[in-house]
């Protein structure tokens, strides 16, 4: 049975009808309510205060944490205001709500800058509004995150300076950022400090937030991957900035990592799974890139898994296996982006340069 909690202070009058009534919700669903956060909790309702956000502290990578902020006044850009609020209290997801005319506008943000909102009117029954919330939440009470990199030092000679694809890697990330694909970097390190970026690298799989990533098949078992929170428009350095993929470690729930000796790694971005998974189902498959960006008349997935999950890698694999050639799709990953298949990375950009649509539409 799936566990949840709330952390934090509810006195607040709405913040208190508000929590209240998503636990009613979620028991009603199945899910067990605890008074207080055992160590293998699934889902934390994590109340914050906008003047002081605190975190709440995890104990588990399966637990996923949805930070719950209200305010009274609508803010000018909701995105730019509530944004920093996801990071600093650590959490997967974020819910920013603010009252404006008797209606209550929620605003959701996750990570990757997922981004998308409902409003409930005073005409509404509550029931309508927790159960729109829970719609939205169960996917993450119901995920298995696979963040955990295992590294060898083992990568061989011939590949300690990269080969050809990580050089077509490189020329791939200088197309996206011409094609304006690379967001910056968000300066996530400017609202943590350093003991809290540690947690976040050890429990959320986070050294730095960078958007898209790139990939390129080596052989039938092993892939070269734009690695987490770099720069993805200087990709030049091999165990930093690509990575040398080698598989999962259902027992570990690890992706397995290649690389040379004598290099402090960075992390393998979230969507290795995913890409792992997509290699390994379609030969013809040589190259991966994944933008946050749009396409018209596309197939995309119905349910807004958190990246890194096994249940949205899934997901996207059954739509890539679905399309007329594997080899060459485009799948769209609801309020988040696009994958997209193809045999080589040159062949990808030929066939989506001048149709890609930068913003991502949020339903």
């Amino acid at each position: 049975m799936k566990t949840f909690t709330v952390n934090g202070k509810t006195n607040r009058p709405f913040l208190t009808w508000l929590t209240e009534g998503m636990i009613h919700t979620f028991q009603k669903a199945g899910y067990e309510y605890k008074e207080s956060p055992i160590d293998q909790i699934n889902l934390v309702f994590n109340v914050i205060d906008p003047d002081r956000p605190r975190h709440f502290r995890r104990h588990s990578q399966s637990t996923f944490v949805v930070s719950i902020l209200e305010t009274e006044e609508k803010p000018e850009n909701v995105f730019k205001t509530a944004y920093p609020y996801l990071i600093r209290s650590l959490a997967n997801h974020l819910m920013y709500i603010y009252h404006q005319d008797d209606d209550i506008h929620l605003y959701f943000l996750t990570p990757e800058q997922g981004f998308y909102s409902m409003t409930h009117r005073t005409d509404e029954a509550e029931e309508v509004l927790f159960e729109r919330i829970f719609d939205r939440l169960k996917p993450l009470a119901s995920s298995q995150l696979v963040i955990d990199n295992h590294f060898n030092e083992d990568l061989i000679d011939d590949l300690l300076d990269g080969n050809d694809r990580t050089r077509k890697m490189y020329l791939s990330g200088k197309r996206l950022d011409k094609m304006n694909l690379l967001p910056a970097p968000f300066p996530i390190d400017n609202y943590l400090s350093p003991r809290d970026m540690r947690h976040l690298k050890k429990l959320y799989g986070i050294g730095g937030l960078s958007y898209g990533n790139l990939s390129s098949r080596e052989n039938n078992d092993h892939f070269w991957m734009s690695a987490s929170g770099i720069d993805k428009s200087n990709m030049k350095e091999i165990g930093r900035d690509i990575l040398y993929i080698t598989g999962y470690d259902s027992t570990k729930n690890a992706m397995k990592i290649s690389i040379p000796p004598n290099i402090t790694p960075k992390r393998a971005s979230v969507d290795a799974i995913e890409h792992w998974m997509i290699y390994r189902e379609h030969p013809d498959v040589g190259a991966i890139v994944h933008i946050h960006a749009w396409m018209d008349g596309i197939e995309a997935t119905q349910i807004n898994y958190p990246c890194g999950t096994i249940q949205l890698a899934e997901t996207v694999a059954e739509l890539v296996r679905q399309a007329d050639d594997p080899s060459r799709a485009v799948i769209g990953l609801k309020n988040h982006g696009l994958t997209i298949t193809g045999h080589d990375l040159d062949e990808i950009f030929e066939r989506i340069e001048d149709k890609v649509i930068p913003q991502v539409p949020m339903t």
